[in-house]
């Protein structure tokens, strides 16, 4: 198998085989064109002098010309930074200014956001629409109709450059390094493709979830890369999901744990309304998932659930089988990518079978969090080993089981909420003394948002309070970030330090479940 693996060749072999299909319009973008307006992109980042590990950030909806952009900036060497359309525009803006962003792409859906943009994006020096024109924004249409459709000529493999936030509650950019390899060069996740879920031409991969996070975008750009077909969808819909995959006899598919609970939820006559047989791999992860979930999931679609567990750091991954997880129910795998260890987090002592700890993953792939070397620092032990601050432990045959976060961050609907954001937010409300944001079970989203606050006056605690400062927390952030409820305590438990014992407030709503991430 050839050493390069990219959509170029899939583009002269079979040039008018769809490449992206839009689940709702069932407009199909080929491999031809794919290939052609991916060429142009990269001609004109060139032009804008954007050369090699340059930074450019996108903000686009689920729909063909966010694949159009990224494979542009994926064969011109770039860092490309996939933004969610979910962020206020204060928040897009940090994260662009903090990337570097020389180019910003948005669509017209977000045109009211844009022109905030235009004004907070001080580094930015070309901007271009989508759809659409706003002022100081150019034609996205227009700039790329004018370059070419051959590759440029010092074509080299680019990468994503994420942004995942921590308990400091501003997002960092998770950036790995650009080695000046030949575009599509093959990589672990490349072979993992291969060897895991069976990736090649023939499949046809449904894509459910918002495609700037980490997993959607990987998979699917991977999937292109072998030559398979993407089937998109532009918003999650639980009988759409399974209409889709009878449809176009879907062989592959990724999804969070949120979307397995509302398929399970639909009338049994519309599970069994359509055909799945073609359905071959369900890839999940982004999240827990109860083990009750899992366990009607795969009596209903079979052992096709493919689980692993990694970030978007890739420092290291998990993965389970359903033959697997049947036998180490709860477990999210053994190791595929670097060495589990088990890590006392007071003493630093690796720990053994069984014992809860820190999630270390040793040998892995490297990473660094841009513009912070403090926070890239913490993330490694004396070791060398890394970890995202997750807790669990390792049974005696070297599977995981996950069971806490030391981080506190919250996983909703497949989502990463990091409290210290509302919390930052909600303390500076007036009313409010003291301020804890936690995650809280939730049967649908696995968790849900809750703020426990100190009133300044407890006389004044109650729903039209709460009200109140839910309506503060939306004013300042992305409603996915804010709390969807909140409870009032007279004091909040801390040190003498003034340091905040959060699980035990945590506590008080997960009772005595084995595990406080499900």
């Amino acid at each position: 198998m050839s050493n390069l693996v990219y959509i170029t060749e899939h583009a002269r072999a079979t040039p008018d085989k769809p490449a992206i299909v839009m689940a709702e319009t069932g407009v199909v973008t080929t491999f031809g064109q794919l290939e052609a307006a991916s060429n142009r992109a990269a001609h004109l980042f060139r032009k804008l002098g954007l050369g090699p590990r340059s930074h450019m950030a996108l903000v686009i909806e689920n729909r063909s010309e966010f694949f159009e952009v990224c494979f542009g900036a994926d064969r011109a060497g770039l860092y490309y930074t996939p933004i969610s359309t979910r962020l206020s525009a204060p928040e897009v803006a940090y994260v662009v200014s903090d990337a570097g962003a020389r180019v910003l792409v948005i669509t017209a859906d977000f045109a009211e956001m844009a022109v905030e943009l235009r004004a907070q994006c001080k580094l930015v020096e070309r901007f271009y629409m989508i759809g659409g024109t706003a002022e100081g924004y150019e034609s996205w249409e227009d700039a790329v109709a004018a370059m070419p459709a051959t590759p440029v000529a010092d074509e080299m493999q680019g990468r994503d450059m994420l942004y995942s936030s921590g308990t400091t509650g501003k997002p960092k950019g998770i950036k790995r390094p650009i080695n000046g390899d030949p575009v599509g060069t093959r990589s672990y996740f490349v072979d993992n493709g291969y060897s895991l879920y069976g990736y090649g031409p023939d499949m046809v991969y449904l894509s459910p979830a918002p495609l700037y996070h980490a997993a959607p975008l990987r998979y699917c750009m991977l999937v292109s890369r072998v030559g398979g077909t993407l089937v998109i969808m532009q918003h999650f819909d639980a009988e759409g999901s399974l209409r889709l995959i009878d449809q176009y006899k879907v062989t592959h598919s990724n999804w969070v744990p949120t979307m397995f609970v509302r398929m399970l939820k639909l009338p049994s006559e519309i599970r069994s309304r359509y055909d799945l047989s073609s359905h071959r791999v369900a890839i999940h992860g982004a999240g827990p998932v109860s083990a009750a979930t899992k366990q009607q999931m795969i009596d209903w679609w079979g052992p096709v659930l493919f689980e692993y567990y990694a970030a978007s750091e890739g420092n290291g991954m998990t993965f389970i089988t359903s033959q697997d997880w049947l036998t180490h129910k709860g477990s999210v795998g053994r190791a595929i990518i670097g060495e589990l260890h088990i890590v006392d987090d007071e003493s630093g002592r690796e720990l053994g079978v069984g014992e809860s700890g820190l999630v270390y993953f040793a040998n892995g792939q490297p990473f660094a969090y841009h513009n912070d070397d403090g926070k890239t620092k913490q993330a490694f032990n004396d070791k060398g080993w890394s970890t995202l601050g997750d807790v669990g432990y390792v049974d005696a045959e070297g599977y995981l089981y996950l069971t806490d976060r030391k981080a506190f961050m919250i996983i909703s609907g497949g989502v990463n909420i990091y409290p210290q954001e509302a919390e930052n937010v909600l303390i500076e409300h007036p009313k409010v003394a003291d301020v804890a944001v936690i995650g809280v079970p939730n049967e649908d989203f696995g968790e849900e948002v809750k703020a426990v606050v100190q009133p300044v006056d407890m006389k004044e605690a109650g729903p039209a309070l709460a009200e109140e400062l839910l309506a503060y927390c939306r004013q300042h952030l992305a409603g996915i970030k804010c709390p969807r409820s909140v409870d009032f305590e007279e004091a909040l438990p801390r040190h003498a330090t003034g340091k905040l014992y959060k699980r035990l407030i945590k506590d008080r709503y997960w009772g005595n479940r084995t595990s406080r991430i499900v």
